[in-house]
């Protein structure tokens, strides 16, 4: 029942707490402080000035830059309290102490002391101990790992290579500290998250840092911003939004990022290889290059990805290590006859319910033969019900013997598969926007549509988001024109998960998707209520504007 300080501080509040995780992005609004994952406990509860409690965190690496903007704004949790390890709002509340003074504390509490302190209503956090009521939990200070620096780590430190890598250096040492890492190691390459103009806290990171002098040092890509950077002003979006965001964008490349602009990493030619360590941001990427990839790489909050960009270091943690790559739970899944490309999406949105706080193993998937897009929208899906960094696949990945003795079982069932569908689909028929490309479409992806579209035209507005790289190659191939000709929009830099007004169609009151992470996310993000399908149903809603709600014959009635 002794509670340990991760981040040190003093406090009081409301307990606000749940036994389930949250995304603080897309999950959080910044400007309310209040809930809005529609399929989460908390949906509609404001946390502003609350001891937050939960046993971690899931979803999005950009809800560090969540936290930031609350706490920055006065919109904060007055404590955050989970039971488990946690990464990503944890660097949120570092980088709001170490750069910006504002104080947030951080305490995790084992099971017990957890679930005695969630019974109150009122918390105090002192520096010794959380008292609530007539509870009194004690408090041990932050860890302090004794990291074994190489010299050249304690001369960034020390600020030989200037102040933005001494600031760099000592954000990474403390998520080390945290993490219990008792070293660093070298990255090839990273990929920024942080970029996404989430909250204007992303971009007062962005410029503290570049007018610290900071220059990345590994070759760096870069995700999805949020606007068509060099078109946002023809398409309407307001300057008020668009030119922070452009903003943004210009920092990280004047930084010397690589505008890739792509939410989909692994499709660019510089994707890693098995084995090879890196340190990418961004939920689904992390997890397609641990689990498809073999490569590695943890869920690196926004923020620390530029740190370690700037320094070319990161804390030897987590899945870097041989041991914790180990499935700890094995998901056994009963295959349906010929399932399409809705399975994938689905699977992946039910096995990280199943799993939100450990890596499983898939079994059963691999008669189903995933190709690459089907791996996508599986690893995509995943990562917004589960924290981890990655899956096994039984048969397709190339880790899945890697199981840890003690790893305990679950099962999908047609049953679940059927409720997953009905949870994903509470709207109506009719369809005003269809909205494909979360994650960024690949080139297959963009023939199969232009493929099921067979030269007609659409009768609803539907979107495509893409990667520049993927839009030239579909451009070369004639795929891009004979999307246009059907009257398919193809957007670059943005996507949907951060697509504003008036991109987003302003009339939209239902859309389709066959998305598993934007029917997720899309309700609380875009206030508009959304169905989700496979392509052939996303084609059928573009050509007539309506959805059938029946369940898909592969999982049965």
């Amino acid at each position: 029942m002794t509670a340990l300080s991760i981040l040190p501080g003093t406090a009081e509040g409301p307990v606000v707490a749940s036994g389930e995780p949250l995304s603080f992005w897309g999950g959080v609004d910044p400007a309310t402080g209040r809930v809005i994952d529609v399929h989460h406990p908390l949906n509609g509860q404001a946390i502003t000035g609350a001891v937050l409690m939960m046993p971690s965190t899931r979803g999005s690496c950009t809800g560090s830059g969540v936290l930031l903007d609350l706490v920055l704004s006065d919109r904060g949790p007055a404590a955050l309290i989970f039971s488990e390890p946690e990464d990503v709002v944890t660097l949120g509340a570092l980088i709001a102490s170490e750069m910006f003074g504002h104080a947030l504390p951080v305490l995790r509490l084992p099971p017990d002391g957890f679930a005695a302190l969630a019974r109150e209503t009122q918390a105090r956090i002192g520096a010794d101990a959380i008292t609530a009521g007539g509870l009194s939990l004690p408090v041990l200070p932050p860890a302090t790992a004794s990291l074994d620096l190489t010299s050249d780590d304690r001369a960034m430190l020390a600020g030989r290579d200037g102040e933005a890598v001494a600031q760099a250096m000592r954000i990474i040492c403390a998520m080390a500290a945290q993490q219990g890492a008792e070293r660093l190691i070298d990255v090839t390459q990273a990929h920024i998250d942080g970029c996404i103009y989430a909250s204007p806290a992303n971009l007062t990171f962005a410029r503290k840092m570049a007018s610290l002098g900071a220059r990345v040092r590994v070759p760096t890509t870069m995700n999805a911003i949020s606007v068509d950077r060099e078109n946002w002003r023809a398409q309407g979006v307001p300057p008020d939004f668009g030119g922070p965001a452009q903003r943004l964008a210009d920092a990280y490349v004047a930084m010397g990022c690589r505008p890739t602009f792509t939410c989909s990493p692994y499709l660019l030619d510089s994707a890693p290889g098995s084995g090879e360590a890196v340190a990418w941001a961004e939920s689904n990427a992390v997890i397609y290059a641990n689990s498809i990839l073999g490569a590695r790489t943890a869920k690196h909050p926004d923020f620390l990805d530029l740190c370690i960009a700037v320094t070319g270091r990161a804390p030897l943690a987590g899945v870097y290590l041989d041991d914790q790559r180990a499935a700890r739970r094995i998901i056994d899944i009963d295959l349906p006859h010929a399932p399409d490309d809705a399975f994938w999406p689905l699977i992946g949105w039910l096995a990280g319910r199943l799993s939100p706080d450990r890596i499983p193993l898939l079994r059963g998937l691999a008669p189903a033969r995933p190709d690459a897009d089907a791996l996508k929208a599986l690893c995509a899906a995943f990562g917004t019900t589960s924290a981890a960094p990655m899956l096994h696949v039984q048969g397709v990945t190339s880790e899945a013997g890697h199981v840890a003795p003690d790893a305990d079982r679950r099962r999908i069932t047609a049953a679940d598969m059927a409720e997953g569908w009905r949870l994903l689909n509470d709207a109506l028929d009719g369809i005003d926007l269809v909205a494909l490309g979360s994650p960024h479409a690949s080139l297959s992806e963009c023939r199969a549509l232009a493929d099921g579209l067979a030269g007609r035209r659409v009768q609803v507005p539907t979107i495509v988001t893409a990667g520049r790289d993927t839009i030239d190659r579909a451009r070369a191939e004639g795929v891009l024109d004979r999307l246009e000709a059907a009257g398919v929009q193809v957007l670059p830099d943005l996507c949907w998960c951060s697509i504003s007004r008036p991109v987003f169609p302003e009339r939209t009151r239902t859309l389709m998707t066959n998305s598993g992470k934007y029917a997720h996310y899309g309700p609380g993000l875009s206030g508009c209520a959304v169905r989700f399908g496979n392509l052939d149903q996303c084609i059928r809603a573009a050509l007539t504007g309506q959805a059938a709600k029946d369940l898909p014959g592969w999982i049965g009635r």
